[in-house]
């Protein structure tokens, strides 16, 4: 509510202001923010989200793996200005004679906090409670004419106090909100002068704050800052929660677009649910790229935005400094994800959470001057090599799953026969277009009529591509048979003396009717090792296509079903329990592409080493550095 409530009494002022007071505040880059209508605070999703923050990473790791909120997002979602220079400059330990000159407000000895009460006042904003029987319009109208008659109507010197007054509100209590009723003085030094306000990036300070918000304590059920950002990410990415409500499509920013929608449950329940719900969300409706249809038209911000996309830099405001790990999800990208290098929070660190109390005065341009550098050279561009998200999931499912147990196994062998059909179905779906298309083509020679320029090609060419294709059949069909025999093979592996039937005994797969099943009833075989097996049997090479979907959908639902057996058990919506099974939910459905022989002799030759041992760091990429200063790039 506190949020809300601070948008309303900052989106007052604005539209209190003089159109030469507003036009100030657009030339700034901040007023798409106020077109943006009022949204309601969605606590539950956010809280939701906040329980999968993982601070070493600054990062969501999800089952299906990392997400990371990234400066397109803010461009698109806010219309924030994410380009210029770094919100970096002097913090005080004590900001008295500052906020006396030039906002004309007591601040008392040894702190840096105006009380909110008197700034408000001195805009004009006395009473900001709601009069019984007020629509949500009214009180919104009633305070924009009291504000009114307070402010400058002309330019000058009360026009240049009234402004600053404003941006103290409007960053302190609304952008980079804190917990607390005071507004902080940090951003003051920045706005001594107005004609340079404009020329921060003030969306790239915005989001580091929104990662430091998310890395604060559990306790706190809420980010800092302005909510609708998050909500409508999850909106955007992971639309099959159900959260948001496209009400004005079209509209730019995207955020104007959406609301919330309603729900009268208990909060708890809501949360519950909302947990339960991420840790089976169905990897294939998690949306990567939202934006690929979005054109630049009414957003002439996008313009000098675009380079910064798709890059791994550091954020700065003021003394916080944190990495936009972009190379975690350069599946964002539209890329394959490769194994990186896990990142380490502490390669950077600032005094303290909290500016209350006393500190040295400190200029972060030289104190953070290596990535300050980075961030005017704009990063790293991410890039990546990879042909498949395999060894990146194997990597990401030791790193937060420790050891995989059997069902972790389990999963894991069902997502490389699945990946296999997958690969194999594609193949051969290639070859019988292409033997259509080269049908086609000769029969038209044979009547006399040269359509091979229309078909693409000449038959010779189209014959070759078709040998190509039936080469690739034929390949993913050895790899298929390679796994199935792999799969057959370590499902019936219970020898004594090993540790398969003590593994399938303490092994349960959950059912969608809240049931469970022990792995080691209904004989000797557990029943995810029966299932496995069955699976082998039924993916034989001459099984029917429509046969083989089937068993896919059957085979994904049963690994969702596992996502959702460790979601039960789950006390609370840590992170760190993130399992190997869970991971395998997505491992089921990659999309693997062609495998070549070095790749499958990899990765057998890691997986007897790998079930050794009870966790992982991520390995590093080809070229990078540890120390180097920079916050990464993939390959």
């Amino acid at each position: 509510m506190r949020a809300r409530v601070s948008w309303i009494v900052v989106l007052v002022v604005f539209l209190a202001f003089s159109p030469f007071q507003r036009e100030r505040v657009e030339e700034m880059g901040f007023g798409e923010i106020f077109r943006i209508d009022r949204m309601r605070v969605n606590p539950t999703l956010t809280q939701a989200l906040r329980s999968r923050w993982e601070a070493e990473a600054t990062a969501f790791a999800f089952p299906w793996g990392h997400m990371i909120p990234s400066l397109e997002d803010v461009s698109q979602i806010t219309g924030l200005r994410i380009y210029g220079q770094a919100v970096s400059g002097y913090t005080y330990p004590c900001y008295h004679d500052l906020a006396e000159r030039l906002l004309d407000l007591p601040v008392e000895r040894r702190s840096s906090l105006v009380p909110r009460v008197p700034l408000q006042e001195n805009l004009g904003l006395f009473d900001v409670g709601k009069v019984a029987g007020e629509s949500d319009d009214e009180p919104l109208d009633r305070l924009t004419r009291v504000s009114r008659r307070e402010l400058a109507s002309e330019p000058g010197a009360q026009a240049d106090l009234d402004l600053r007054r404003f941006l103290v509100l409007f960053l302190g209590r609304l952008l980079f909100a804190t917990r607390g009723d005071a507004v902080h003085c940090r951003f003051l030094p920045l706005l001594e002068d107005l004609s340079e306000v404009g020329g921060y990036a003030w969306g790239a300070a915005f989001l580091a704050h929104q990662f430091d918000s998310l890395g604060a304590s559990e306790r706190q059920t809420s980010t800092s800052g302005l909510f609708p950002f998050l909500q409508v990410w999850a909106y955007l990415h992971l639309p099959a929660l159900g959260r948001g409500d496209l009400t004005r499509p079209g509209l730019v920013p995207i955020a104007r677009r959406w609301d919330s929608c309603r729900d009268t449950r208990h909060l708890a329940d809501q949360l519950e649910h909302l947990q339960e719900a991420i840790d089976s969300y169905p990897y294939l409706d998690v949306v990567w790229q939202p934006y690929l249809g979005e054109g630049d038209e009414g957003q002439p911000w996008l313009a000098q935005a675009r380079p910064y996309f798709g890059r791994s830099v550091w954020l700065h405001v003021l003394n916080l400094v944190l990495p936009l790990n972009l190379f975690l999800t350069q599946r964002s990208l539209g890329l394959r994800q490769s194994v990186v290098e896990f990142p380490v929070w502490d390669r950077f660190r600032r005094p303290g959470r909290s500016f209350r109390g006393l500190h040295d005065t400190t200029d972060w341009r030289e104190r953070t001057r290596e990535q300050i550098e980075i961030w005017e050279r704009k990063g790293k561009a991410v890039m990546s090599d990879a042909t498949t998200d395999d060894a990146y999931l194997q990597a990401y499912a030791l790193k937060y799953g420790g050891k995989v147990d059997v069902t972790g196994e389990i999963a894991l062998l069902r997502a490389l026969l699945h990946s296999a059909m997958q690969d194999r179905e594609a193949a051969q779906r290639q070859t019988a277009e292409l033997k259509r298309e080269l049908e086609r083509v000769r029969g038209a020679e044979v009547g006399g009529v040269s359509s091979s320029r229309s078909a693409g090609g000449s038959p010779s060419l189209l014959e070759a591509r078709l040998a190509g294709a039936m080469l690739r059949t034929e390949e993913a069909q050895r790899h298929l048979e390679e796994r199935r025999f792999a799969a057959h093979y370590r499902a019936r592996d219970g020898s004594p003396g090993s540790e398969g039937p003590a593994l399938r005994r303490e092994g349960s797969v959950a059912y969608p009717d809240g049931g469970g099943r022990g792995a080691g009833r209904g004989g000797d075989e557990g029943a995810g090792g029966a299932a496995v097996t069955e699976a082998a049997r039924r993916l034989g090479g001459d099984h029917p296509a429509a046969r083989g979907t089937t068993l896919a959908r059957s085979l994904q639902q049963i690994v969702t079903d596992i996502g959702r057996s460790h979601s039960r058990s789950r006390s609370s919506a840590s992170v760190s329990r993130a399992t190997g099974a869970s991971v395998g939910q997505y491992l089921a459905g990659s999309s693997s592409r062609r495998r070549n022989e070095e790749e499958e002799r990899r990765r057998q030759g890691e997986g007897s080493a790998q079930d050794g041992k009870g966790g992982g760091e991520m390995l590093p990429p080809p070229d990078r550095r540890e120390g180097s200063g920079e916050s990464g790039g993939g390959q």
